[in-house]
């Protein structure tokens, strides 16, 4: 009787960024060669789709916008995300898991990111969004509008990461340019999709698989996320300590109903130091 061998189909990661910032983050992610995600950008704007580094480009609404942006609008970024429905779905539709990228409060991202989120989870998929509300400097207005956006998105998804960017400006010092903060920003999206993400598509010696990714963040709301780093003595203890402590943590952990935590290190990390973490 010839022997039976079961080899585990991985689960199907799709990553998606949508306008401008969600876009940025994607290329990042890219450059990151982050293994076993699909990733895929959408946007508005023609000459920004075409500078991004995703495999697949879906340019939203293409014969409302013409290719030329929405304009700070949300209201015509969710328009044109709806015009292209069809394309969305065919994207989606064998995902296990979508995570969303985007930076709110501006046009295609606000209005654009309920809609693929919608798409998602009626798909089936695990549906996390992963976004950043905007800095203080870029006005009231963006905030509202972003404020706006989320109260919609909440309601869209399984799990909502939301990254305050002035948390990101404790991160900087005085002489960091605007752009180099903005890309902080986007780097901030990429953390949060890859630390969940690698959870289960990089081999551990104690492994999660995607029925515990699930069982945690499906239908969970609003999450956050932390990432900490330390090295020399104590280093795992020091190093969630850190986590505990980031600038992006910007709620107690008090009555958190779950917890995903993974502590990466070298061969030489030692169970009495995952045990003090």
């Amino acid at each position: 009787m010839a022997k039976q061998i079961y080899t585990p189909t991985p689960a199907r990661i799709k990553a998606i960024g949508i306008g401008g910032g969600g876009c940025n983050a994607i290329t990042r992610m890219v450059r990151e060669e982050i293994k076993g995600v699909d990733f895929m950008a959408m946007n508005t704007d023609g000459q920004a789709l075409a500078l991004a580094e995703a495999p697949t480009r879906i340019q939203l609404g293409e014969k409302l916008t013409r290719g030329l942006g929405a304009g700070g609008d949300h209201k015509l970024g969710t328009k044109a995300a709806e015009e292209s429905r069809s394309i969305i779905e065919d994207l989606v539709q064998d995902a296990d898991m979508v995570f969303i990228a985007a930076g709110m409060g501006g046009g295609t991202g606000t209005g654009g990111i309920p809609v693929v989120a919608e798409i998602a989870k009626q798909s089936g998929a695990l549906t996390i969004a992963v976004v950043t509300k905007p800095f203080t400097f870029e006005g009231t207005h963006r905030a509202e509008v972003a404020e706006e956006g989320l109260v919609t998105l909440s309601e869209k998804v399984d799990t909502l990461i939301i990254i305050p960017n002035d948390r990101i400006l404790q991160l900087c010092d005085a002489k960091t340019s605007v752009d180099n903060a903005f890309r902080l920003a986007d780097d901030a999206l990429l953390l949060g999709v890859q630390a969940i993400s690698e959870v289960v598509t990089v081999p551990g010696l104690i492994n999660l698989d995607f029925a515990d990714i699930k069982s945690v963040m499906k239908d969970a709301g609003p999450a956050w996320m932390s990432v900490g780093k330390a090295s020399g003595q104590s280093r795992a203890a020091e190093a969630a300590k850190a986590a505990l402590a980031s600038p992006l943590l910007d709620v107690s952990v008090d009555g958190t109903t779950g917890v995903l935590f993974n502590i990466t290190g070298g061969p030489s990390l030692t169970l009495f130091e995952c045990n003090e973490a």
